[in-house]
């Protein structure tokens, strides 16, 4: 004989089983919302080469068209190109995600914003001037449509002070919450709530290291100039919750930066590194881990190393 108990504890049993096969079936996937072209491989190239590679769906999300970029290469520092550099950084930027593995690459189309204080700042069509409610309602319908449950972005300070890199914190902070909320940009589609929010860093101690040693072996750094403060590029190493190892995966991190033929010198810190100190010091990626809807598994006061920790 079946009492009315033992039915309620069978319904409520499965119930959860296919809440939990649901959440089992999901695909997993991880959504950074980056600036310019050339910026996913500078801080989370790594990462998304290292989870393309294990089957897990990277969604990236470029800003801008990076069109207030220096051209680093003197034979093409032209007016002709600096009036389509839109145009060439996109390029730039197809390689650079196909080194990657990226599984699928989205562009809101803002025009660069420039450094904070330039003319470009104001511009009509500039990321700094856009409404930022329809930006992030823009967001949530990505997030809606692609289902991560890990957003990445940058900090408060945008990484550097950066109008773009700003403008990104704020929309991803945003729809972090409004995503998962149906009140929230109903006709955007059907709510999902992302799981955890990181932030890109680089850590003070690990940065400084690795140019120290650079400058050592005689190699050009960013050190070299007396007035550059390391502070404004980088974050305190007690800020950071979550390494992710690289190593496996720096060559195709180096082929996405190489791919910034406008952008990044050759004889830059992220090409011209010997490869033994960029394995030693370039092979972890660092985060900071500021929302997560999942407990945490407990690493003995070590970092994590898995953004997806608490998800698998």
């Amino acid at each position: 004989m079946v009492y009315v108990g033992d039915l309620w504890v069978v319904r409520y049993f499965l119930t959860h089983i296919k809440v939990i096969r649901h959440m089992s079936d999901q695909q997993l996937c991880i959504m950074m919302v980056h600036a310019h072209p050339d910026d996913e491989c500078l801080s989370t190239g790594g990462t998304l080469a290292r989870y393309s590679a294990e089957g897990i769906r990277t969604v990236l999300i470029t800003a801008t068209g990076g069109e207030e970029g220096e051209i680093v290469v003197p034979e093409m520092d032209t007016p002709e190109n600096h009036a389509r550099l839109s145009e060439i950084r996109d390029v730039e930027l197809a390689q650079a995600v196909e080194a990657l593995g990226v599984s699928v690459h989205e562009r809101f189309g803002y025009r660069d914003s420039g450094m904070d204080g330039t003319d470009a700042n104001n511009h009509p069509d500039s990321f700094h001037m856009a409404n930022k409610d329809e930006a992030t309602k823009r967001l949530v319908a990505l997030i809606r449509h692609y289902r991560p449950q890990i957003l990445v972005s940058y900090d408060e300070r945008g990484g550097y002070g950066h109008p773009d890199h700003i403008a990104c914190h704020q929309i991803t902070v945003a729809a972090f919450d409004d995503a998962g909320d149906a009140e929230r940009y109903p006709d955007a589609g059907a709510p999902w709530t992302p799981q955890k929010l990181y932030y890109t860093a680089f850590p003070r101690t690990a940065v400084y290291k690795a140019w120290t040693i650079m400058r050592e072996r005689g190699m050009p750094t960013p050190l070299d100039d007396p007035e550059f403060d390391v502070s404004r590029f980088t974050v305190d190493d007690e800020r950071v919750t979550t390494v992710v190892p690289i190593h496996g995966y720096l060559p195709q991190k180096r082929a996405a930066i190489d791919a910034h033929v406008t952008q990044i010198r050759k004889d830059s810190p992220f090409l011209s590194m010997p490869e033994d100190v960029a394995d030693d010091l370039f092979g972890i990626e660092h985060f900071i881990r500021v929302g997560s809807r999942v407990a945490v598994p407990a690493t003995n006061g070590q970092p994590e190393d898995d953004l997806f920790a608490g998800l698998r």
